[in-house]
C-alpha cells in the first residue's frame, strides 16, 4: 500500500482517509510517513457508539481525542466535519418519535466538532455533507442548519474556511 501511496503527492493528489477511531494510529503513521502527501480524516475520525463500544462514550471520546489531536499535529492532515448521523456514532436519533431538530443534534455533536477544530483549526476543517447516507437520521435542511449552530462563534473568515475554504484549497476547487 504504501508504495501506491507514495505515489499521490508527486501526482498533485490528496488521500481521503475514512476510518474507525482504533485506527487512527495507522493514519498518524501515514501522515508522518509522507508529509508532502495531504491527508483528509473523513466523519471526524469515526468515534464509534455501537457493539463492544456502546455505553463506553466516555473511554471512546478520550481515546477518539488523544488520537484526533496527535493527528492534529501533522500539517499535512485536515479533517472533515460531519458524517455523526451515520448509525455507528451511536447517537440513536434516528429512533425518536420525531425527527432531530438542528439543535439537538448542535449538542450532540459539539463536543466532536470542537474538539476537531480546536485541534486542526478552521484552516484545516471542513464542514460535509454525507448525504444520502444520513438521511435515515435527520434532513438535509437539519443537518446544515446544525452546522451554522455550531459555527455561531467563528468569525467571518473562519466560517469560510468552515464552510468552502478548507475544501477548496485541499482539493484544489479554485473557488
Amino acid at each position: 500500500m504504501r508504495e501506491g501511496f507514495a505515489q499521490l503527492a508527486p501526482l498533485g493528489l490528496s488521500f481521503d482517509a475514512w476510518v474507525y477511531h482504533p485506527q487512527l494510529g495507522d493514519v498518524l503513521d501515514l501522515a508522518r510517513a509522507f508529509p508532502a502527501t495531504p491527508i483528509v480524516l473523513n466523519h471526524v475520525g469515526g468515534a464509534i457508539g455501537l457493539g463492544r463500544y456502546k455505553g463506553k462514550r466516555d473511554a471512546v471520546f478520550a481515546d477518539w481525542s488523544a488520537s484526533v489531536r496527535a493527528l492534529a499535529a501533522c500539517p499535512n492532515v485536515h479533517v472533515k466535519l460531519g458524517g455523526l448521523g451515520m448509525r455507528m456514532f451511536g447517537f440513536d436519533v434516528h429512533e425518536g418519535k420525531l425527527p432531530p431538530s438542528s439543535e439537538q443534534l448542535a449538542t450532540l455533536w459539539r463536543p466532536y466538532v470542537e474538539t476537531c477544530i480546536g485541534a486542526f483549526g478552521p484552516r484545516r476543517a471542513m464542514f460535509e455533507s454525507n448525504f444520502p447516507v444520513d438521511k435515515g437520521s435527520y434532513g438535509y435542511g437539519v443537518f446544515w442548519n446544525a452546522c451554522k449552530r455550531l459555527a455561531q462563534g467563528a468569525s467571518g473568515p473562519e466560517k469560510a474556511d468552515l464552510f468552502h475554504g478548507t475544501a477548496s484549497r485541499v482539493y484544489r476547487l479554485g473557488i
